[in-house]
C-alpha cells in the first residue's frame, strides 16, 4: 500500500469514528507523526493535502522542515517530544504548537522566549495519566494548578491537553481522564491517540490524533 493510500485510509477510520461518536468529520486535527523520516519520505504526504505534522526531536526538525517549508504554504508543525530548556531558541523559532509543556522550568522558559522572539505559539500541557516514573507529564491531581500558574502567572496561552496513556493499558480509562482534567480546566482541546487507538481517543473527544507508523510505516 502506496503512502496517499494509507492517509487516505486514516482519514477515513477517523472520519467513522467521529460519526459513531455523534461528532462532525471535521471535528478532529490529523497531526502526521513524520519522526525519523525524511524529506524524501514525507513529500508524498504533503503531495497528497496533509499539511499539519509531528515531531519528536529539535535538531531532527530543524535538518528536514525549513526546506520543505520553503516548498509549500501552510504547513503547521508540531512539537510532540519532549522539550530540553537548552533547545527552547530554536523551538520557538521552528514550530506552530508545543504539545510538550510539562514543568515550571520549560514553561517559564517558553514564555520569555517567546517574549524575546515576538512569537505566540499554541501550547498543550503534557499529563502523566499513568504515572509512570520514564515518562514526562504533569500528575494528573497537578494539572488544574499547573494550568492556572501558566495562564495567570506566566501570560502562556494553553490550548489544551496532551496525553500518551501506558503501552500495556487499556487507553480509554487514560483518555477520560484527560477529557476530564480539560473539562475542570476550561480547556476544549485534547490531543490523545495514537496509531494504534486513535478511532478510541475520537470517541473519547480528541480534537487532534498524532498517527505516524499507520501513514508512514515501520520505521
Amino acid at each position: 500500500m502506496e503512502l496517499q493510500d494509507r492517509l487516505a485510509e486514516v482519514q477515513g477510520r477517523m472520519k467513522k469514528a467521529a460519526a459513531e461518536a455523534g461528532r462532525k468529520p471535521d471535528a478532529v486535527t490529523l497531526v502526521a507523526v513524520s519522526k525519523t523520516f525524511d524529506a524524501e519520505a514525507i513529500r508524498p504526504a504533503i503531495t497528497a493535502g496533509q499539511r499539519v505534522f509531528g515531531e519528536n526531536r529539535v535538531q531532527e526538525a530543524q535538518g528536514k522542515w525549513p526546506a520543505l517549508r520553503a516548498e509549500t504554504d501552510g504547513i503547521e508543525l508540531h512539537l510532540i517530544g519532549p522539550l530540553q530548556s537548552n533547545k527552547t531558541a530554536e523551538a520557538v523559532a521552528l514550530f506552530d504548537v508545543i504539545e510538550t509543556v510539562d514543568r515550571e522550568k520549560i514553561a517559564r522558559t517558553l514564555a520569555e522566549e517567546m517574549k524575546r522572539q515576538g512569537r505566540s505559539l499554541r501550547l498543550y500541557v503534557q499529563v502523566n495519566t499513568g504515572l509512570e516514573p520514564q515518562k514526562a507529564g504533569i500528575a494528573p491531581d497537578d494539572t488544574v494548578a499547573f494550568v492556572t500558574l501558566c495562564r495567570e502567572e506566566l501570560g502562556l496561552s494553553i490550548e489544551g491537553l496532551m496525553c500518551i496513556p501506558p503501552a500495556d493499558e487499556n487507553p480509554g480509562p487514560h483518555f477520560a481522564l484527560l477529557a476530564k482534567l480539560a473539562e475542570r480546566c476550561g480547556l476544549e482541546k485534547l490531543s490523545m491517540g495514537m496509531s494504534g487507538d486513535y478511532d478510541v481517543a475520537i470517541g473519547f473527544g480528541a480534537t487532534s490524533v498524532r498517527v505516524g507508523s499507520a501513514i508512514f510505516g515501520t520505521r
